[in-house]
């Protein structure tokens, strides 16, 4: 089935740095609106070859998100859908090693950048590396509550959540926080490990083609993601792995208790049994976010996160 054609083009050239609760929308649309938005890529053009290293770009220029664009009707106490059609990446990418940054740190020279070609699919490291792409957004977030966060970090709002099944395909259901939403999206990745180890995915600029839609007076504490057979909470920290776990596996409970019926106790041993437990961002040593996630199967009992999504 082809692609729906947009109706609204955004430029790379409109992005922010930071998502806070006074964002000013460079559009505004209806729900049910198609977007084709251009991002950059998460060095901001700064990283052109493998003789470019962390050590002398400016780190603190990462994850421009395009946007922010005004959802009509979306309000707090609501969710903003936000239906990743397509994502297509240019064709060149890097990845890096950055001095201090991830779990094999003590075990390499830093730093180091790679240099990739993106091409028909798949992805050419060097000579006899070569892998199929796999897609997706690493920053999609909302205006917040009240704190003003760098797109490097995740929270309530989103942002950079680095969850490599933020492809094509799914539909992310931020928590509204301010009239409009203000939605942006950025830090595109041509592939991406679960847990990012060494704080870069294939990092490469490319467009991505939305759907966005209104959820009216439903809402989780934390963004929730919808797939073809599964939807899956997430939770986040500032660097306690354990405690993301504790939080996405809480948001899971919450919503089979609260839309499907469930007991706790029930929800507790479901999520055992037939639920998964991931990791979407876990570079340690490094300043980022921790981020968990807890995957439920759709069944006929939870078909979707929210009871109203079932009828749609």
């Amino acid at each position: 089935m082809p692609s729906p054609t947009p109706e609204l083009e955004i430029s790379r050239d409109q992005f922010v740095w930071e998502f806070s609760p006074n964002m000013t929308p460079v559009a505004t649309v209806q729900p049910g609106a198609v977007i084709r938005v251009e991002t950059n890529d998460c060095f901001h053009g700064q990283v052109t070859s493998e003789a470019i290293t962390a050590d002398i770009i400016d780190l603190s220029m990462v994850n421009a998100a395009t946007g922010p664009i005004a959802v009509e009707g979306a309000e707090p106490g609501d969710s903003l859908l936000v239906e990743l059609i397509e994502i297509n990446p240019g064709t060149q990418g890097a990845a890096m090693i950055i001095e201090g940054w991830g779990q094999l740190i003590d075990q390499v020279k830093a730093p180091v950048t790679r240099i990739f070609r993106v091409e028909d699919g798949v992805v050419h490291m060097n000579d006899r590396v070569s892998f199929p792409t796999r897609p997706m957004v690493g920053v999609i977030g909302v205006a917040t509550e009240s704190e003003t966060l760098a797109n490097f970090h995740a929270g309530m709002h989103g942002g950079n959540l680095d969850n490599s099944l933020h492809g094509p395909g799914a539909t992310v259901m931020l928590p509204v926080r301010q009239s409009g939403a203000m939605l942006a999206i950025g830090d595109m990745h041509a592939s991406m490990g679960d847990g990012e180890i060494s704080g870069t995915g294939v990092e490469i600029g490319g467009d991505v083609l939305i759907r966005v839609n209104v959820l009216k007076k439903q809402q989780t504490r934390w963004p929730v993601t919808q797939l073809a057979d599964s939807w899956f909470t997430h939770g986040v920290t500032t660097g306690d792995l354990q405690e993301a776990i504790r939080l996405a596996c809480e948001e899971a409970a919450r919503l089979l208790v609260d839309q499907w019926g469930f007991t706790m106790e029930d929800a507790f041993i479901f999520l055992s049994v037939a639920g998964d437990v991931g990791i979407a961002q876990s570079c340690h040593p490094c300043p980022g976010s921790v981020i968990a996630r807890c995957s439920v199967p759709k069944i006929a009992a939870c078909p979707t996160p929210f009871k109203e999504l079932a009828s749609r």
